[in-house]
């Protein structure tokens, strides 16, 4: 299935693009499901599939459904511990959603829709109406954080013998975990690695939507070294809601022209990875697929690139990151490991030397570009190795790894 996730700066028309996107899919015959929090006019408001085209389905994620559901069913495990403690059960008529819902219940959706969930045949496009970009990015990320802290905490290969936990519990003083907190732990982590494995696929791809201005550029800017050190690839960067050009009004071709000028570095600084696509300014929000149809007539060509998607297209066509071999050190050779030094490269275009920290932890790396921060396990080379410097050229961070020879003894 090919994933098209669609996000940018608030209020730049994402959601527009997004329904776009997944209308133009369709229109080339790709049974295609759009999730979206918020409503599209024209498009149900359904929060299960509902049906927009022949081929098109729309779904409407509910935070507020999701939270009163995963609380209550919470509850519900806790119902003996609660009354030990003389609680009173919650009723979902009082409950109102926390911060942070709306995101996990964007990943379920997710989860249900690479599980299939929603369709007995499947789709060939999957089209999500993200949060702005600093936040998708977050939310992006947060499979993998979530799996990592439930490793850390209730690591499965530590859980005790049932017959064994009275004992060990006298002999700790502590009470030991229920087995249902770790048969919990195991279900929540298969649903974080499917949604996870979704976001890596090959074939999910990242849309940014932007509307030319100083304020994008911006967060822009930033973003891109995010995303490269999330591994996410841009397919890409729509130019949203561009002003015509030419304009016998001063007052138009002033924006125009400043729109120009911030086009013009875009095309500069995306040139490589997703040159910029520009969709006009239609006068007025778009009101329905009569509108959003108008924003794929060809116009240059490029306009229908921009939101028509092909289901059989790839995603990420390269690995984030690599591994290469330097020539020995001197006095170096023979032995089972390799004879140079190891380097591990990742991509982080418009990332600046001073906004980087990296540091080594047992079999981790601890990656902070800016405001972004990632661990990355290490692959089983390198664990055996110790890091020996690192350095940022041409947009690729290079961390020099030296085989240690306590791991990794010489013969000769």
């Amino acid at each position: 299935m090919r994933t098209v996730l669609v996000t940018g700066p608030g209020g730049a028309g994402r959601t527009t693009v997004a329904a776009a996107t997944a209308l133009a899919g369709a229109g080339r015959g790709a049974r295609t499901l759009l999730i979206s929090p918020d409503a599209i006019p024209g498009f149900p408001s359904a929060t299960g599939p509902a049906r927009v085209t022949d081929t098109l389905w729309s779904v409407r994620t509910d935070s507020a459904e999701h939270f009163r559901a995963e609380l209550l069913a919470l509850q519900d495990q806790l119902s003996g511990v609660l009354g030990l403690l003389g609680g009173n059960r919650l009723d979902g008529e009082e409950l109102t959603e926390l911060p942070g819902s709306g995101q996990l219940a964007l990943l379920q959706s997710l989860r249900r829709a690479a599980r299939g969930d929603w369709s007995r045949h499947g789709y060939d496009l999957l089209v999500v109406d993200l949060p702005p970009l600093r936040e998708a990015l977050a939310v992006l990320a947060l499979p993998e954080q979530l799996r990592r802290y439930l490793r850390r905490l209730l690591p499965q290969e530590r859980q005790a013998a049932r017959a064994l936990r009275p004992m060990l519990a006298q002999l700790a003083g502590v009470p030991m975990p229920a087995q249902w907190l770790y048969e919990a732990a195991a279900r929540r982590d298969a649903e974080l690695a499917e949604v996870q494995a979704l976001i890596e696929d090959r074939a999910t791809t990242l849309r940014l939507v932007a509307e030319p201005g100083p304020a994008a550029e911006d967060a822009l800017r930033t973003a891109r070294t995010g995303l490269a050190l999330q591994g996410l690839r841009v397919d890409a960067l729509v130019a949203n809601r561009v002003l015509p050009r030419h304009s016998a009004d001063p007052w138009f071709a002033a924006l125009a022209a400043q729109q120009e000028k911030y086009l013009d570095h875009w095309r500069e600084e995306w040139a490589a990875e997703a040159p910029p696509l520009e969709l006009p300014h239609l006068g007025r929000d778009p009101q329905g697929p009569g509108d959003l149809a108008a924003l794929t007539a060809p116009a240059g060509g490029d306009i229908a690139a921009a939101v028509a998607v092909d289901a059989r297209g790839t995603g990420r066509a390269e690995d984030p990151w690599w591994i290469e071999e330097s020539e020995a050190p001197e006095g170096r050779g023979g032995g089972d490991g390799p004879d140079g030094i190891l380097i591990w490269c990742l991509r982080l275009p418009g990332a600046v030397k001073k906004d980087l920290q990296l540091v080594r932890r047992g079999s981790e790396l601890l990656l902070t570009v800016g405001p972004f921060h990632r661990i990355v396990p290490l692959e089983s080379a390198l664990r055996r190795c110790t890091v020996s410097g690192a350095s940022l050229t041409d947009g690729v961070l290079r961390v020099r790894f030296t085989p240690d020879p306590d791991l990794w003894p010489t013969t000769g």
